[in-house]
């Protein structure tokens, strides 16, 4: 008779051929472990690396939605000078008064329609410059103005949400002359 009492961990091998599983060695185990482990790790950082893409293509498309509009109103901006410059125009002469009334309606509505799709305009007029959203044209010295403020609006700028659409074309102070 053989005795049956074996060390923890291992097993007697059973005879070739039998349904018996074989021992498991303590390094085998030890290396399936870390197999598993890494095979876990691995599975993780996939579902992370999804997770991730599936955020940043809501993002995107989100953004797509948010500037679907971007180049019509883009295009629409010299529409909105030219009747500004009409308005303009037109109120130097007392005769056109009704002309003068038609196009500050249209003004009207063109800004609406802005405004509707998120299109306003940049501030500038006596404000600090900013590169992001002015581009200087000229600059001029003012005993009244500090260094950097925007003295004049040569062309207003239009942002779509927080994207400058056109960066208002402005003229900045030097300072005072002295």
């Amino acid at each position: 008779m053989t005795d049956k009492s074996q060390a923890p961990g291992k097993t007697a091998e059973a005879p070739h051929g039998s349904d018996v599983p074989r021992p498991v060695e303590s390094s085998e185990t030890d290396r399936l472990r870390r197999e598993a482990d890494e095979a876990q790790d691995r599975a993780l950082r996939a579902l992370a690396e999804l997770e991730n893409y599936r955020k940043r293509a809501r993002r995107e498309l989100d953004d797509e939605r948010r500037f679907a509009n971007q180049n019509l109103l883009h295009d629409l901006l010299p529409v909105v000078d030219n009747v500004g410059r009409a308005i303009e125009a037109a109120e130097k002469s007392p005769e056109a008064a009704a002309v003068t009334a038609g196009f500050k309606m249209v003004a009207q509505q063109l800004e609406q329609i802005l405004a509707r799709y998120h299109c306003t305009v940049i501030p500038a007029l006596h404000e600090p410059f900013d590169p992001h959203r002015h581009q200087a044209i000229a600059q001029q010295p003012s005993a009244e103005w500090p260094a950097g403020t925007v003295l004049l609006v040569a062309q207003q700028g239009y942002q779509l949400h927080d994207r400058v659409l056109r960066p208002s074309q402005v003229i900045v102070s030097t300072g005072s002359a002295g």
